[in-house]
């Protein structure tokens, strides 16, 4: 079944695909009235890419982007093939499993900033719940800088089950919270891991919480109480690269 086409707009979310999956672009529009050095460019990229260029008004590209943030570039393009299911992607990984789970981070550049930090340390996929997170659309992928298109996102219907089969596959399931004895720095995250982090202010659901294997905090030296869950999903996350040599 043929899928509809998508809207990405950005430089990055725009020039990563033209460099990934150029084939999968089926026309890139831009402002013509922007002469500067980045957006030349960008062109030129595209043109060496063979991709089709449509010249644009800032009014049209606001409407394919329903956003005025598009730095006047937007294109329409088709899906690109990932893996299928969480267990199609983790049956066919040859080093220890690393992934990001997020229960109920609903705002969408929320989202998108931790698709780029999770592509940025390496991680193999984000996991987040159906009915308790955002889904990737225009503003994901903008913000998330071309990780949208090469980060696996898998909405799952039941997200204490799925930890249940990670663990079932000895994916250690740890989780993040204010009060946890230990810290991120005192755990090995060398072994397959799915990092578990909640939204901010409300953190993870009690189920949630209770089905992690072990509970870590982030030292927090100054005033504020948390972080911004993409910042602590960075700091979680680089960790684990650093304890695999970077």
């Amino acid at each position: 079944m043929a899928t509809t086409p998508k809207i990405l707009f950005g430089f990055h979310a725009v020039g990563v695909r033209i460099k990934t999956a150029p084939a999968s672009i089926i026309e890139v529009y831009f402002d013509n009235s922007r002469r500067d050095a980045r957006m030349r460019q960008f062109i030129e990229r595209a043109k060496d890419a063979g991709v089709r260029l449509i010249e644009a008004d800032g009014l049209r590209l606001a409407k394919l982007a329903g956003s005025h943030g598009h730095q006047g570039v937007a294109a329409r393009v088709e899906a690109v093939p990932q893996a299928r299911s969480l267990d199609d992607l983790l049956d066919q990984l040859n080093e220890p499993p690393l992934l990001l789970v997020l229960d109920g981070v609903t705002d969408p550049h929320n989202l998108g900033a931790c698709l780029r930090v999770a592509d940025g340390a390496g991680a193999h996929a984000v996991i987040a719940p159906k009915d308790h997170a955002a889904g990737i659309n225009a503003t994901v992928a903008k913000v998330a800088s071309g990780a949208a298109d090469t980060m696996p996102y898998f909405m799952v219907t039941n997200l204490a089950r799925t930890l249940g089969e990670l663990q079932e596959r000895s994916i250690w399931c740890i989780g993040t919270s204010d009060d946890a004895p230990k810290t991120i720095y005192q755990v090995d995250l060398k072994s397959p891991v799915a990092l578990v982090l909640g939204a901010e202010g409300e953190g993870m659901r009690q189920l949630t919480r209770k089905r992690c294997d072990e509970l870590v905090g982030i030292p927090m030296r100054g005033a504020v109480e948390s972080l911004n869950v993409s910042v602590a999903s960075g700091v979680c996350l680089y960790e684990a690269l650093r304890q695999r040599g970077g």
